[in-house]
């Protein structure tokens, strides 16, 4: 096994955000059961790292309760003090506060939602992106992300793709303007793959794809993106970045307005089986 230089400790894991209570609660119990385990075993801090591979400045900041380390850290961890799978298990805690706080949110609530609708303007909703176009968009931000910052962002982004494999399946619906299906981000092969699995998604049985057409001269989201999910309960909360200043809204009367407008996007959008033929046509340009 080789060893992490001091330079490569900190690729090892994501520091942990000081305002999310939940993950510095976790990740503080967490680091103190790996103390415990290690200390109970009589080995120092820099030994320890160097058996299972990284620094022992990593090692203080997991066992400190200020590094969230990646799943592996945690199996090596595991064999190292010959823990039988009790370390390795810490792993389903840990994975509660892997991904920013805000990005948790979503996808819990989108992992209750029985109905999503989405109409996206400017890129490719994030549950349908590939890893390499959400990687390519990530790299993209300005202010530029920190590598761990892009990392952990792309694995959370990733993660929340498996909705798809959800039983029952949800209810999904998407409408993207024809701009983004155009755009070469990442540039044309990352297109072209993006555009392959959009094809792949489209013709799943509780999927519906749409694509707006950039022609159409009446356009009821000139208002910007808007995001709806409906509970099992008759619950429902929406966003719209051209409504209630782009907050998050859960009464009864907010909700029908942005149903109302996302109605009328998907009736002026192609059809399903027009936006897969649309596709399939980019396809051939690309």
């Amino acid at each position: 096994m080789s060893v992490d230089s001091s330079e490569g400790t900190e690729d090892a894991g994501w520091d942990v955000d000081p305002e999310d209570e939940q993950g510095v609660a976790v990740l503080s119990a967490l680091g103190r059961q790996l103390r415990a385990w290690r200390e109970e075993a009589g080995i120092r801090a820099a030994e320890f790292g160097t058996r299972i591979g990284y620094g022992e400045d990593l090692v203080r900041k997991v066992e400190g309760g200020k590094r969230i380390p990646r799943p592996e850290y945690l199996d090596r961890a595991d064999e190292a003090l010959r823990a039988g799978g009790k370390i390795a298990a810490m792993k389903a805690d840990m994975e509660q506060v892997r991904y920013p706080k805000k990005i948790r949110v979503l996808a819990k609530r989108e992992a209750q939602a029985v109905e999503i609708g989405t109409y996206n303007n400017h890129n490719i909703h994030g549950l349908l992106q590939t890893e390499e176009y959400a990687s390519a968009l990530f790299g993209m931000r300005r202010p530029a992300y920190q590598r761990d910052e892009l990392e952990r962002s792309l694995a959370a982004r990733m993660a929340r793709r498996s909705i798809f494999d959800r039983s029952p399946a949800p209810t999904l619906s998407f409408v993207q303007e024809e701009v983004t299906l155009r755009r070469r981000i990442g540039g044309t092969m990352i297109l072209r793959r993006q555009l392959e699995r959009l094809l792949g998604v489209s013709q799943l049985q509780n999927v519906e794809f749409q694509v707006m057409p950039t022609d159409l001269e009446d356009h009821a989201g000139m208002g910007g993106l808007i995001e709806l999910l409906k509970f099992e309960d008759g619950s429902g909360i929406g966003r719209s970045e051209g409504a209630f200043h782009g907050r998050p809204v859960f009464e009864p009367r907010q909700l029908r307005i942005l149903e109302l407008r996302y109605g009328i996007i998907r009736a002026q959008a192609l059809t399903p089986q027009e936006s897969q033929d649309f596709i399939e046509e980019l396809l051939g340009e690309t």
